[in-house]
């Protein structure tokens, strides 16, 4: 059963014999790194194909050698492999050049296609408005013959960049400006990613697009919605060309996402800037950023999924991302303890020297219920967060003369707050309630708060990496990105950890408790790092 419009489309196709089996294709263009926008794109083509038994194409757009690099060819294979999707073959635009050139002969030889000696800005200049026709180029009107000889020489190189184009002959009149007599061949000198000089000509997306989707044989050609004003041009070229079966264009709305930046160009920008530590910077909604930032991909495709596949554009909170990222590791992240701010608590009543092992529970949601050893001893640190000399009303944390107990540990009582000359809180001397052990509690004693802790003795320093958005979430009128921009989307501090943090490998999630979910790695020096992955709460706007 069709799960939205697009697939709607497919089921009817199938069922009427217009089509036999599904083919769909990825086309990222290797112009830069992809983003999360480029995901759910992804997630429609793929999925189309795995639901119909179908085939899905990695085609790589390549038409544009000024832009695109092997760099970010094997960037996006990283990313496809990481969302776990497979593809039938991978394929390139570069593949096609050779047919793609013949098929433009062909339209020359049919009168449906011209030499045009216009620069592009004349061209720009002469295609009209939304209300007034365009004026034909002085040489629409060549010979076959005389366009033939014209393209071939523009293939051998005889003009240079900008001097000579091919434009499609078709209507100047159209109220589609797109179809006003569109280039499909421009003349461009840069070395190719793969096929290096042999080519100095390059066909124009708008026509090689619909060429490469019948070549290979793709049956549903699903893309963004600013192509939809494409789609005359794109049947064009099928029609004119005879493509028997034709490809169908199909446009679904992109993907917008608040407080992040949805743009390739802009995104270089921050990159080439230095105001991102590169295009994996785990505040970049790149894929490279969102896996390095440790988000699963399982989470980003059910966030793909769940905002489902709309006609229309619209803007998605990106609280409804984090939410589904939490939600993901909340069932499969293991629990571990770390204080981001850390505050001596020396527990007065407990024996010196003596190191006890408690049983810690690993993931309270699995089925069957694991726990490991922590250490607990006479020295421990909390988060000074969890601690107040002025508490408000209601205040479940630690407080003077207030009970807390300390996460599968005992209930303390803060019995003295010891204070520097500054006034700002040093230590804590507490005792603790023998009887109150996690698991075997007999105290009696309801304390109301939890707290997370780790033990002095072998607490672990550890480097505590905090994100905020890349954009504030005002948008004004004329405000680029770059006046968006949040200066303080990273904070660093320094924290203690529990060893087992440290052991752990490297790329692993965790609940640090009360604080949210973060992955382990190591810096350059090789010691620990937490880095923020999503905070246990929606803090969106607040």
């Amino acid at each position: 059963m069709a799960d939205n419009f697009i697939e709607q489309i497919v089921e009817e196709e199938l069922a009427s014999g217009k089509v036999s089996a599904v083919q769909t294709r990825s086309p990222p263009e290797p112009n830069g790194y992809l983003h999360i926008g480029h995901a759910k794109s992804m997630c429609i083509n793929f999925g189309i194909s795995e639901k119909y038994g179908g085939k899905c194409n990695l085609f790589f757009d390549d038409t544009n050698p000024s832009k695109e690099k092997t760099e970010y060819v094997d960037a996006i294979r990283k990313d496809i492999a990481w969302l776990g999707f497979t593809y039938a073959k991978e394929v390139y635009a570069s593949d096609f050049f050779e047919e793609i050139y013949r098929y433009a002969e062909q339209l020359i030889e049919m009168g449906k296609a011209y030499v045009c000696d216009y620069a592009a800005e004349e061209i720009s200049a002469t295609r009209g408005t939304l209300t007034e026709p365009g004026k034909e180029s002085p040489w629409r009107n060549r010979s076959r013959e005389e366009n033939l000889s014209l393209f071939r020489a523009m293939r051998a190189g005889a003009f240079g960049d900008g001097e000579k184009c091919l434009r499609a002959k078709i209507d100047m009149a159209s109220p589609n400006i797109n179809l006003r007599d569109p280039v499909i061949y421009r003349i461009l000198r840069q070395t190719h990613h793969r096929t290096g000089d042999a080519w100095c000509i390059y066909p124009m997306y708008d026509y090689a697009h619909p060429v490469c989707d019948y070549l290979q044989g793709v049956t549903h050609s699903v893309c963004t919605l600013e192509f939809e004003d494409h789609r005359p041009l794109y049947d064009w070229v099928g029609i004119t060309l005879g493509f028997d079966p034709k490809p169908r264009q199909i446009e679904f709305a992109r993907l917008n996402v608040t407080n992040l930046v949805m743009s390739k160009r802009y995104l270089k920008k921050l990159v080439e800037d230095g105001a991102v530590d590169g295009w994996d910077d785990p505040r970049m909604p790149t894929l490279a950023g969102i896996r390095n930032r440790g988000i699963p991909a399982e989470a980003l495709k059910d966030f793909c999924a769940r905002i489902g596949v709309a006609k229309a554009n619209s803007e998605v909170q990106i609280s409804y991302l984090e939410a589904c990222v939490r939600e993901y590791l909340n069932l499969h992240a293991e629990r571990a303890m770390a204080v981001l701010s850390p505050l001596k608590v020396e527990i007065t009543n407990y024996p010196q020297g003596v190191t006890e092992e408690l049983e810690f529970d690993v993931n309270p949601n699995e089925e069957e219920k694991r726990t490991r050893k922590i250490s607990f001893s006479r020295e421990l640190y909390i988060d000074a967060s969890d601690f107040s000399l002025d508490p408000p009303p209601k205040y479940f944390r630690l407080k003077k003369d207030g009970y807390v107990r300390l996460k599968n540990a005992y209930i303390i009582h803060c019995d003295e707050v010891v204070c520097g000359a500054d006034g700002a809180v040093e230590k804590l001397l507490c005792s603790y309630i023998p009887e109150s052990r996690s698991g075997n509690d007999t105290s009696g004693i309801r304390a109301k708060g939890v707290l997370q802790w780790v033990n002095a003795a072998d607490a672990v320093d550890t480097e505590i990496r905090r994100y905020g958005y890349l954009l504030k979430d005002e948008a004004y009128p004329g405000q680029d990105f770059s006046e968006r921009m949040n200066e303080e989307s990273l904070s660093v501090s320094h924290g203690k950890a529990e060893p087992y943090l440290a052991a752990a490998e490297d790329g692993r999630a965790f609940q640090l408790m009360r604080v949210g979910y973060y992955k382990k790695c190591r810096g350059e020096d090789g010691k620990l790092v937490l880095s923020e992955i999503v905070s246990l709460k929606d803090n969106f706007n607040k």
